[in-house]
């Protein structure tokens, strides 16, 4: 196999796992639309935090610009799927504003300027920077550090789903989701030799592979249980 062909087979693969990344992320990011449809029914967020919106905003907007060809080459991919995503969660925050109380309503506005203020101070600042190396590593960094802490979020629902024994906070689709984005963009990151992509992706791919394994752990136990109640009280 000429070095041609073998560099055509790579880019194939990468972008073919680039736009896999894309299809899995665009459906976590319709996941919470269940949410808004009852939010908008009832007139009010009830118990619902924004906090989670807020959060999946300033990573969409960072690793989005780290996907720029200003920042990265060859990145397009990841700026496709931030941009979309980042365009989803601020229509939600509007959303949550709308129907949220005056308190909670001021508390998440104030936190969308924060984090348009601190994407403008980023993309400002990283164009300050004339070294291209150091610019990438400086977003990079940020985009990294960002998608670690995003991956790390479920830790709390793996935490809950143990003690509780009961796979009703961790609904199966968004760990497959989960698990199968950051597999893709894990692939994709290591067939562009990107560590900021396949470094915080590869910690996804990780974790969602341990929630899968709670999941149907947890899910059979529950089954066994089940059987075993009715075996009981037949008795």
């Amino acid at each position: 196999m000429s070095l041609f062909a073998a560099y055509s087979i790579c880019k194939v693969a990468k972008d073919a796992a680039g736009i896999a990344g894309n299809i899995f992320a665009f459906g976590l990011f319709v996941s919470p639309i269940p949410t808004f449809r009852r939010v908008i029914r009832n007139g009010s967020t009830e118990m619902f935090s924004g906090l989670p919106y807020i959060y999946s905003l300033i990573n969409c907007l960072i690793c989005m610009w780290y996907g720029t060809p200003l920042i990265s080459s060859d990145n397009l991919l990841v700026t496709t799927v931030n941009s979309i995503g980042a365009v989803f969660q601020f229509v939600y925050i509007v959303i949550f504003m709308m129907y949220a109380e005056k308190t909670k309503k001021m508390r998440m506005l104030g936190l969308l300027l924060a984090v348009l203020g601190i994407f403008a101070i980023v993309l400002v600042g990283s164009l300050q920077i004339s070294d291209n190396v150091t610019r990438r590593l400086f977003v990079g960094s940020l985009s990294c550090a960002s998608l670690i802490s995003m991956f790390a979020s479920p830790l709390f629902i793996i935490k809950l789903v143990i003690q509780t024994k009961s796979v009703e906070f961790m609904p199966f689709h968004l760990s497959l989701s989960t698990f199968l984005m950051s597999t893709s963009f894990f692939i994709y990151g290591l067939l562009n030799e990107d560590p900021f992509i396949y470094g915080p992706n590869g910690i996804g791919t990780i974790l969602g592979i341990v929630q899968l394994i709670l999941y149907f752990y947890y899910e059979n136990k529950s089954r066994e249980d089940s059987r075993e109640h009715l075996v009981v009280s037949y008795a």
